[in-house]
């Protein structure tokens, strides 16, 4: 929704959104570059969002279901069991740290690059990785949708033409639910008797 700022006439973009917090209910998450800027083109955007995905993991114990990192976007699926408070912290630990690092990096290696991601607020000016407004959340309420959200997510690099067939891309879990090893972050195994159920 575009905002009008009453005082200074700018406007805005402001992303209206209902996630519902209720236990047992596995949140599939998108989340945008900014711009749609394709920052995980780069092997090392992609290794730091897996790192701060494992220290988030490991800090709310969040269960990691599914995901697939695109050049400017991310798909996940996670499971937040009792945890659903967390979610926002969550996210912030997976996020910011990849900002940071990737804005440091570019500090130091393409300072021209900055001007690109440069926003003013007020008198402050920052400096965006990742499109405002947190993305799209959504809970998933039945083992079919389940299945039909981790097949979705898998086949994103197959629809945008980036490889041929889904085990091609490094950066989803659809090598893991393939059974191939090592896998570049590995899937919480309560997912395979979730989807037994159905």
């Amino acid at each position: 929704m575009r905002i009008v700022d009453p005082v200074t006439g700018n406007t805005y973009c402001e992303k209206r959104r209902r996630r519902y917090d209720e236990p047992g209910q596995p949140r599939e998450l998108t989340f945008s570059c900014y711009r749609r800027y394709a920052f995980f083109a780069r092997e090392r955007t992609c290794e730091w969002f897996c790192q701060a995905l494992e220290g988030a993991r490991s800090k709310f114990g969040f269960q990691i279901w599914a995901y697939v990192l695109m050049p400017d976007h991310v798909h996940l699926l996670v499971y937040p069991g009792t945890a659903i408070q967390q979610m926002s912290r969550f996210l912030q630990a997976v996020k910011q740290p990849v900002a940071r690092q990737a804005l440091d990096y570019l500090a130091a290696h393409s300072p021209a690059w900055l001007e690109r991601l440069a926003v003013r607020e007020g008198m402050r000016v920052r400096h965006r990785f990742w499109q405002p407004g947190g993305g799209y959340d959504r809970n998933i309420t039945s083992t079919e949708t389940l299945q039909a959200m981790i097949d979705y997510i898998h086949a994103n690099p197959v629809r945008r033409g980036l490889v041929s067939d889904i085990l091609d891309w490094e950066w989803s879990s659809a090598r893991w639910y393939a059974g191939l090893r090592p896998v570049k972050v590995e899937m919480d195994a309560q997912v395979l008797i979730e989807l037994a159920r159905g």
